[in-house]
């Protein structure tokens, strides 16, 4: 499984960060950065929290 980001569709309002702090941060500029890409079922769970709340739907879990 894959964490795919359309960055310019991200607003960079952080409530994936939130859901899922161990796969994305936001960075001093306010960008989305994926520190994993590619995700296993241990974080299965927290990546697909992280797509679900994103108000602008940015996040795809492919």
């Amino acid at each position: 499984m894959r964490i795919v980001l359309d960055r310019p569709r991200c607003e960079g309002h952080g409530l994936c960060e939130e859901a899922a702090p161990q796969l994305m941060h936001l960075d001093d500029e306010g960008e989305l950065v994926i520190d994993r890409e590619e995700i296993g079922e241990a974080d299965a769970v927290a990546a697909n929290a992280a797509a679900r709340v994103c108000p602008v739907a940015a996040l795809r879990i492919v």
